[in-house]
């Protein structure tokens, strides 16, 4: 069987610029068409030397990787290692997707050859048929990826929770926030975020509306009522945020909260209600963040 060298070159220069592509709108990166090209044939010249050498180095698992893990870094310019090895393992799915399109394509259209040597997989098969396999798991893979990227973030991500202050009840949805490890500094109680607006279905309007003064120790505009009343149960929870890195929060105990998640009730008798001023997103898909170990 007769190989053609540039054949081979365009073949997996093709198939590599498409695999990063696809890597890059699945996982939102910003698309540099030079950095793209120049990892692609690095890619494709891999391929050639994978051919005509006898060398096993070549052939060698960890060669492939530190390959790929280049070609990854060449295309897209993480910012850490972290960043990196997702993005790795991001393009690998993505290359796997292609190779079994690819194989089932090869085998519709049957080609009279093929060759494989050193893991690399060659035939008379036409380019159209790269061409093909390349449309076709692309879009497999873009809205695979994004189907099941909604699905796990609705699952995994959003819980329904019951809050109980006073013989009074509120529910909403909440974010389950792993970077939210807020807790009571005394206690060691974890808090839960949420809107004030939300909780002025179960306390007073008056106490919300003075909360920054109750921080300044100003209590003139609070009555006796809600000085004996919810004074004595507010707490002062410190806390960072981008842009804030001395902030407080005031928190009130709850009387229970129940977490409802994928149709299981969780009740918790010692959480934080911490009042939060300002809408926690712009559309309103929470209105309060939870910590992951109440979960």
């Amino acid at each position: 069987m007769t190989i053609y060298l540039d054949i081979v070159l365009i073949e997996n220069l093709i198939m590599n610029s498409i695999i990063i592509y696809a890597t890059a709108i699945i996982m939102k990166l910003k698309i540099k068409h030079l950095n793209i090209l120049l990892s692609s044939i690095i890619g494709a010249i891999y391929s050639i030397m994978t051919y005509i050498s006898n060398l096993k180095i070549y052939s060698n698992i960890f060669v492939k990787i530190i390959l790929s893990i280049i070609m990854v870094y060449i295309a897209y310019k993480p910012q850490s290692l972290k960043i990196l090895l997702k993005q790795t393992l991001i393009f690998y799915l993505t290359s796997f997707l292609f190779g079994g399109v690819a194989f089932a394509l090869i085998y519709v259209v049957k080609p009279q050859e093929i060759l494989m040597k050193n893991g690399l997989f060659l035939g008379t098969y036409p380019l159209k048929t790269v061409f093909l396999s390349a449309i076709i798991a692309s879009v497999i893979g873009i809205f695979g990826f994004k189907l099941v990227k909604n699905k796990i973030s609705k699952k995994d991500m959003y819980c329904q929770i019951i809050i109980k202050l006073n013989n009074k009840e509120i529910e909403t949805t909440a974010m389950v926030d792993t970077g939210n490890l807020l807790k009571d500094p005394i206690t060691g109680n974890p808090v839960i975020v949420v809107e004030s607006s939300l909780l002025e279905k179960i306390l007073p309007l008056e106490l919300i509306l003075n909360l920054d003064k109750i921080i300044g120790g100003e209590f003139e505009n609070v009555t006796e009522e809600i000085r004996n009343t919810y004074i004595n149960k507010l707490k002062l929870i410190p806390y960072a945020s981008l842009g804030k890195q001395n902030g407080m929060l005031i928190g009130i105990k709850a009387d229970e909260v129940k977490i409802v998640k994928e149709d299981e009730t969780h009740l918790k008798n010692n959480v934080i209600i911490g009042i939060y001023n300002k809408p926690l997103t712009k559309r309103g898909e929470y209105r309060a963040l939870i910590g992951i170990e109440l979960i």
